[in-house]
């Protein structure tokens, strides 16, 4: 429990994101401009809250406030963000007029009654995947957001991924025709010694097809156009890990939708040996070629992650990313300045939610570790 604990508080002190996509996020340095809008943080028991904070500044926004009911946390977040005056509740918060937007890692089962709360008090949020544990969860969402017509905006893999925006980029001028199935592996380094106990609970985590394959469901349905899907099939088990029974070790899941097929696989089973949290790879296979998406790590050598690959009917070629603009920051910062929408439709971001939780629910189990 110590050694768990201490790795947040370090990880907080020194900037560290998380073991995910996030930790990718396009430099700790904020950019020098009169901020555009006053944001908050409510909940900071992931430490992916780094690069949410990181995200909102570069966009133009100001970190004023925060609130975190575990003492420790608290400190260790004041020391990385000193300018943020540490409130006395989270009520306090939401009742602040000059707060537009809240951010949010908090336990996940926490992150969706949250949210419901900022938009009833007339505030947009932002928040860490996954943002629902339940159906209910996600149906109160629904309901909330429908009727406060507030930004409710889950800051996902594809977001902070070059790659993916890239891809999203070829496929749109009809680089490799059109889109069959995207196939998405995504195994995770679990490191158990670090991780605190909500991370072991069902209940509290939401189960490994809710929680990891949130950022590839989201991708799929942007890498398809998909506006209609459902889960043909899906599997989630405990393989290797009888120490935390109620922990999922290994999930995948396949769809079907408008705009093509899907197949995600995930799992917390990279070895240590890798430099990286995970060996991520997607694959998008269209009637006029394919594109490999090397995420975090190219094997063969390449330094940094972001690699893609795209091969045609003229043969292979090799895009580095590294010069990608990733929109997200500026794009929700507009959006709660305009009360627009060019971050992500409130469809778009409940369709994905709503297919992680259904595959999470059919999951056929497989026999126990």
């Amino acid at each position: 429990m110590t050694s768990r604990r201490n790795f947040l508080l370090s990880s907080f002190a020194a900037g560290f994101i998380g073991p995910g996509r996030l930790a990718r996020t396009q430099g700790a340095a904020t950019t020098a401009r009169s901020p555009r809008i006053r944001f908050a943080v409510i909940g900071v028991n992931h430490s992916h809250i780094n690069g949410q904070v990181q995200t909102v500044t570069r966009g133009g926004g100001q970190l004023v406030s925060f609130y975190a009911k575990e003492p420790d946390l608290a400190a260790a977040f004041s020391k990385r963000f000193p300018e943020a005056k540490l409130a006395r509740s989270d009520q306090e918060i939401l009742d602040d007029p000059g707060i537009q937007l809240i951010v949010s890692a908090s336990i996940p089962n926490e992150r969706a009654p949250l949210g419901i709360r900022a938009m009833e008090h007339g505030k947009d949020f932002m928040v860490d995947k996954p943002a629902a544990t339940t159906l209910e969860q996600l149906a109160d969402l629904r309901r909330v957001q429908g009727k406060t017509n507030r930004i409710f905006s889950v800051l996902i893999g594809r977001h902070e991924s070059k790659s993916i925006n890239k891809a999203g980029e070829l496929i749109r001028a009809g680089a490799i025709g059109k889109v069959v199935q995207t196939t998405a592996l995504a195994p995770h380094k679990m490191n158990p010694e670090t991780r605190p106990p909500w991370f072991f609970k069902r209940e509290q985590y939401g189960g490994i097809l809710c929680d990891l394959a949130s950022h590839n469901l989201d991708a799929y349905l942007f890498l398809t156009s998909t506006t209609r899907a459902e889960v043909v099939a899906s599997q989630v088990g405990n393989v290797h890990h009888p120490q935390y029974p109620e922990l999922e070790d290994f999930g995948d899941v396949m769809l079907s939708g408008d705009g093509g097929a899907g197949y995600i696989r995930v799992d917390w089973f990279t070895p240590t040996g890798l430099s990286t949290f995970g060996d991520g790879r997607l694959t998008i296979i269209g009637t006029d070629g394919y594109i490999e998406l090397r995420e975090t790590v190219d094997i063969s050598g390449r330094p940094g992650g972001d690699h893609l690959f795209l091969v045609d009917q003229k043969g292979p070629k090799y895009f580095d990313c590294a010069d990608v603009r990733l929109p997200y920051a500026e794009q929700l910062v507009d959006d709660v300045l305009n009360r627009t929408t060019t971050v992500d439709a409130p469809a778009r971001t409940f369709l994905a939610m709503q297919l992680a939780l259904e595959a999470q629910n059919r999951a056929r189990r497989f026999p126990s570790a």
